[in-house]
């Protein structure tokens, strides 16, 4: 094969490829997923001032208005975290709470929810399995999207 018709066939299969792997690759994202993660990264935002490393891997999903989600992490002693949960559905009111493998309340106190934003910090004193309790209290949609970031230092 002569080297036009080589770098032209190159050219070519790359030019496919930009064009049909965008839609290939975010076919499957949901916009909500998206909203909602990146109102959980907005209340996480003081927290990343301060020197918290926010971990790329997050948790989704939907919730109807009372409806609960438990997510287990390992945490480790001797590090800090904490946990941001959001939604794009103004008016919803979430929660977010952490509780260790025997079922009591881990948490510290300053964690706090405020409209569709909620962080729950903790500074665990083993290291193991934590549940971390989502929750949607009230919305006015019928299921609510959500997104849990969390970061530690």
């Amino acid at each position: 094969m002569n080297p036009f018709a080589k770098v032209l066939l190159c050219t070519t299969s790359l030019l496919a490829a930009i064009v049909v792997l965008p839609s290939a690759i975010f076919a499957s994202v949901d916009p909500t997923t998206v909203y909602a993660r990146a109102f959980a990264l907005l209340a996480a935002e003081p927290y990343v001032k301060q020197g918290f490393q926010v971990r790329e891997d997050y948790w989704a999903g939907a919730l109807a208005s009372g409806e609960r989600k438990a997510v287990r992490q390992q945490l480790f002693k001797g590090n800090e975290y904490w946990f941001w949960l959001g939604t794009e559905v103004d008016h919803a009111k979430v929660s977010v709470h952490i509780y260790n493998s025997d079922g009591e309340l881990a948490e510290q106190p300053d964690s706090w929810a405020k409209d569709h934003l909620a962080a729950a910090h903790i500074i665990p004193k083993t290291t193991g399995s934590y549940f971390i309790i989502v929750s949607v209290e009230e919305s006015p949609a019928a299921r609510t999207h959500w997104a849990l970031a969390y970061g530690f230092r």
